[in-house]
């Protein structure tokens, strides 16, 4: 029984000095990213969602074929990295989802009208 107890403390102590990891690093999708002010918190443009899209992690937001999708910021593509664009999901059927921002696979959206030019580069974070 003492062993036991001893055992428990032992573990516990080492529990303390070698904390979880609480977290995992993700690599960024790029550099730089093209928005219409400072802050990329003005719309740059209103897209439709042409097809499908399940988000493969939390930087990402989920986006079903015909939603409207407001756009603020462009991320610039590096090497061989895809071209993404971040935005928030707009629509009555999916208003749970309006407001938060996450990026989606540019090539999966089309253009359907632009409010200002993305003509600011700003370093990611």
């Amino acid at each position: 029984m003492t062993q036991h107890i001893c055992l428990a403390i032992a573990l516990l102590c080492l529990g303390l000095t070698y904390p979880p990891v609480t977290g995992i690093f993700m690599d960024k999708l790029a550099s730089k990213k093209l928005c219409a002010d400072d802050d990329c918190v003005y719309t740059i443009s209103l897209a439709r969602a042409e097809e499908d899209y399940n988000a493969p992690d939390c930087r990402f937001i989920n986006i079903k074929k015909g939603q409207l999708i407001y756009v603020y910021s462009k991320l610039v593509k590096e090497k061989e990295s895809g071209e993404f664009w971040a935005g928030s999901v707009y629509g009555e059927e999916y208003e749970d989802h309006m407001g938060t921002v996450g990026y989606f696979p540019r090539s999966l959206v089309s253009e359907q009208h632009v409010y200002q030019e993305a003509n600011k580069t700003v370093p990611t974070t």
